[in-house]
């Protein structure tokens, strides 16, 4: 039988003094005795990125109905927090020793990730458990595709696109890895966030500033306000501010100082909407046309409301690279400094004349193949579970190979 290690005492493993001295104790376990969970979500972020784990919350709730969930934490106040948002299972292991302690004495199969955090490969020196990414949506950002991916056993993707998008950026990259799931968190339906409204509604739903400036595709501080601005220019409009969660709390003057001036514009206009909170699928059903940047929400909005108009803007003018990068834009009118002044006349005419409808009809198979809702929920389900499956196939098969018996049990 295999031997998980060597079972901790109920005090820990004290050699995480050297890791984080002074730093918090684990929680919602005891370290040395076993966790229950097949699999584990493991998510080492601060509160700031729980937006990557929150959508995904409650379709790891259906699946531990399947295969029991437990969310591994490494930061006290993300722990704290996902108690408000989910009923799942929770611990906290801040400590590298605690992490190890955790898997080592625990029956953990599969471990998904959500996110490319560099604090992944902490979880992935486990060695007797299956490494899934799962990603935290689906989008045409440079950073939906890392060498990283190459560290896991398995990587869930929505559909051709994105092998597509793993294909052309990649070197030496095993595309056998891709596993096709659709977007299962698009078959669950949050509660509206909006109340309908017999007026057209104009969304704008940008994304943030990322990380780097590769990753930096946010309109809000070159076009925000002219976007808004047009918009509010619409006859009879209704006008949704929807941001990123992390453009409202941006620390850059530029971000901020755009994101307050959008505000104060439509606050001086009663009958208009600033939404900083909430589900923003919770939004949809109410919009007739949505701005949006290169992000997931474009695409959500594509796969949910394909009989809608999107406009995507490219903050670099580069409306060549935006077509190879981001397909989305070639069925889409695409705001730049060469479209912007004419807005105003786009929005309105798209709300009477939607040209790009049959193209986006196209473009919503390459995303998301031709899965009807509730199907990439099933696919997803199946996935996990032959995941669980072919990890005790082969460990089955390392246990009884005489050669490496050995090592699978030190």
């Amino acid at each position: 039988m295999l031997s998980f290690g060597r079972r901790r005492k109920a005090g820990g493993d004290q050699r995480r003094l050297l890791d984080t001295p002074g730093g918090p104790l684990p929680a919602g376990y005891t370290p040395g005795e076993p966790v229950p969970g097949t699999v584990a979500v493991y998510f080492a972020d601060d509160p700031r990125k729980l937006y990557q784990l929150q959508q995904w919350l409650p379709v790891f709730e259906l699946l531990d109905e399947l295969h029991p969930v437990v969310i591994v934490t490494r930061n006290q106040a993300t722990y704290a927090e996902l108690a408000r948002l989910t009923g799942l299972r929770r611990v906290l292991a801040p400590a590298f020793p605690d992490l190890v302690g955790l898997f080592e004495a625990s029956e953990v199969k599969v471990c998904l990730y959500v996110n490319n955090s560099v604090h992944n490969f902490h979880a992935l020196t486990q060695r007797r458990m299956l490494h899934v990414h799962v990603n935290h949506g689906e989008s045409d950002k440079v950073c939906m595709v890392s060498n990283q991916v190459k560290a896991y056993d398995r990587v869930f993707v929505a559909g051709e696109a994105a092998v597509r998008r793993h294909r052309a950026a990649l070197i030496e990259f095993d595309e056998t890895k891709l596993v096709r799931v659709g977007r299962p968190q698009l078959d669950l339906r949050p509660e509206p966030l909006l109340a309908p409204s017999e007026r057209p509604t104009i969304l704008y739903a940008p994304t943030w500033e990322g990380e780097n400036a590769s990753n930096n595709y946010t309109s809000v501080d070159v076009f925000g306000p002219a976007i808004v601005a047009a918009a509010l220019s619409v006859p009879g409009a209704r006008v949704v501010y929807k941001p990123h969660p992390r453009v409202v709390i941006s620390p850059l003057p530029a971000m901020a100082e755009a994101h307050r001036a959008i505000v104060r514009m439509l606050e001086r206009q009663p009958g208009h909407e600033v939404l900083v909170g909430g589900d923003i699928l919770g939004v949809f059903p109410a919009v007739d046309l949505m701005v949006t940047d290169v992000s997931s929400v474009g695409l959500d909005f594509l796969y949910l409301r394909g009989d809608a108009p999107v406009l995507i803007a490219d903050r670099h003018d580069d409306r060549a690279r935006l077509h190879a990068n981001a397909p989305i834009s070639r069925c889409a009118d695409v705001i730049d400094s060469a479209t912007l002044a004419a807005l105003p006349g786009t929005l309105a005419d798209r709300l009477a004349h939607d040209v790009h409808h049959a193209a986006r009809q196209a473009a919503r198979a390459t995303y998301f193949g031709d899965l009807a809702p509730g199907e990439s929920t099933t696919r997803f389900l199946a996935a996990v579970d032959d995941a669980v499956a072919t990890r005790d196939r082969s460990l089955g098969a390392l246990e009884s190979d005489p050669t490496t018996s050995e090592g699978v049990t030190a």
